[in-house]
């Protein structure tokens, strides 16, 4: 197997995530933000529409209302005693709340807000009572809409300011549609909701279902009911897992007779290369030779049989590695073990001895037998981890990624070595299938460390694998 140098991550790896930071990450709450956005757009357009329309309108009803208070006191005042006039504008202020003022050169007006809605309605009111008309939102320090009037349109002296009660102008309504808007942008925002929830549940099903499916597993049939797409995705998706499952089974029968074909034949050739009274280095090299075709068989059978059909269960690591190392102890390989009492992961347990075994012949072979091995297992809230360190010749920093491939191999810093390339995949496709990783680093002094870091929680599909044996365990007994 290759040893390599851990790659730094890209620069540009976290640009995409920086620049998207802002939008929430699944598709539901992104469609629904967007429709909720158009909804938004689309009530403000309205309602700018509706107000645009329903101006005019007001302002009509308003200015014949203004007019026609105008006339009445007009009529009012010309048609009462001259005696009687200030009884008259008493009994307005205190019957209709009308405040009426002679007119006066010297009088201090503040003019109206210039608002489209104040500006149809004076344009209006002007078209009926004449151009002389003036306006005014205060007189002297009386704040409230004031308009003027002339007793003869042709006496500019006998004028007049009436003030009409603001909510006779102003309309006491002018916020209700916000109401009615709210309500119905809610329930157009919950319909919204229950329409891309509707359509996102069903790939939430694909998305668990392909993550089965990543780590080895094959996922239950998925509904094909529904929209005609999403029952499109769902049948495609249930005939590849079953392609898939069909070519997992073809694969198991192919290796199964791999198996039995080469090696069978190396066993019958050792066998006659050691009676075969050649002298004794001759036979140990050909015997070595042998030995060698039979790992790289092995390697390949490992790398094209998978993990997919081992269970996941709880396993003290502490317990494995010794195992592990106990073989290369009993031939005379210098392991030191550094490990704490117990330590349990949920794992698969034949996979990870491949895993261990594999780093373990890569250090001795590339690293020779002259320097110790050090084996350490170690655990934090995420991880736990089995590290393997050697002394051997290091890998330079940009092959890593390159030499994670199968059948890759670098030459160049070990070419006195043998294999197919396929140690490194092989491991580091252990670790992607227990959702882990397989870290290179090098090691202070020379050398490497190779750790497998191993999630401290099962994933999901092997925590429902342990629960599907163990449920099955229980009907058993």
């Amino acid at each position: 197997m290759t040893q390599a140098h851990a790659a730094p991550p890209g620069p540009t790896s976290a640009t995409p995530a920086r620049r998207r930071a802002w939008l929430p990450g699944t598709l539901l709450w992104q469609t629904f933000l967007l429709v909720a956005l158009l909804l938004i757009l689309a009530l403000g357009a309205w309602s700018q529409i509706f107000r645009y329309f329903q101006e005019p309108a007001r302002a009509r009803d308003v200015a014949q209302m203004v007019v026609s208070v105008v006339n009445l006191t007009r009529t009012a005042l010309i048609n009462a005693d001259f005696d009687r006039r200030i009884d008259l504008l008493i009994d307005l202020a205190a019957l209709e709340g009308i405040r009426i003022y002679p007119a006066e050169a010297t009088d201090e007006l503040v003019p109206l807000a210039d608002t489209r809605p104040l500006r149809l309605l004076m344009a209006d009111v002007r078209r009926q009572l004449g151009d002389h008309t003036r306006f005014a939102s205060r007189w002297k320090s009386l704040d409230g809409f004031w308009v003027s009037f002339r007793l003869d349109p042709e006496d500019a002296q006998d004028e007049y300011w009436v003030m009409l009660p603001p909510e006779r102008i102003e309309n006491p309504d002018s916020f209700g549609w916000l109401g009615w808007g709210s309500g119905a942008l809610l329930a157009a925002l919950l319909g919204a909701y229950l329409i891309v929830a509707r359509i996102n549940a069903p790939l939430r099903q694909l998305a668990r279902a392909a993550s089965i499916v990543g780590s080895g597993d094959t996922p239950p049939p998925q509904e094909e009911d529904g929209p005609q797409e999403i029952a499109l995705v769902a049948r495609a998706f249930n005939r590849m897992t079953s392609n898939l499952a069909r070519i997992d089974e073809d694969r198991a029968l192919i290796l199964a007779g791999v198996s039995h074909d080469l090696r069978t034949p190396l066993a019958r050739l050792r066998l006659g290369i050691e009676m075969s009274g050649a002298p004794e280095s001759e036979v140990t090299a050909m015997v070595t030779d042998i030995e060698e075709m039979d790992r790289i068989i092995g390697q390949f059978l490992d790398f094209g049989r998978g993990d997919a059909q081992e269970a996941v269960s709880p396993t003290d690591l502490v317990a494995l590695v010794r195992e592990v190392a106990e073989p290369y102890r009993l031939r005379g390989v210098d392991i030191r073990l550094d490990l704490p009492d117990i330590l349990f992961a949920p794992i698969r347990t034949l996979s990870i001895r491949r895993a261990l075994a594999n780093l373990i012949d890569n250090a001795l072979r590339y690293a020779g037998g002259n320097e110790a091995l050090d084996v350490r297992v170690d655990a934090d809230a995420s991880f736990a981890r089995i590290e393997v360190a050697d002394h051997g010749p290091g890998i330079p920093e940009d092959e890593v990624e390159r030499l994670r491939r199968p059948f890759t191999r670098l030459d160049k810093a070990r070419s006195n070595t043998k294999g197919a390339g396929l140690g490194l995949a092989i491991v580091d496709r252990v670790m992607r299938v227990h959702h882990g990783r397989l870290d290179l680093l090098p090691r202070e002094g020379g050398g490497l460390r190779a750790v497998l870091c191993l999630p401290v929680a099962a994933p999901a599909a092997g925590r429902d694998k342990m629960r599907r044996s163990e449920s099955g365990a229980q009907r058993e007994s």
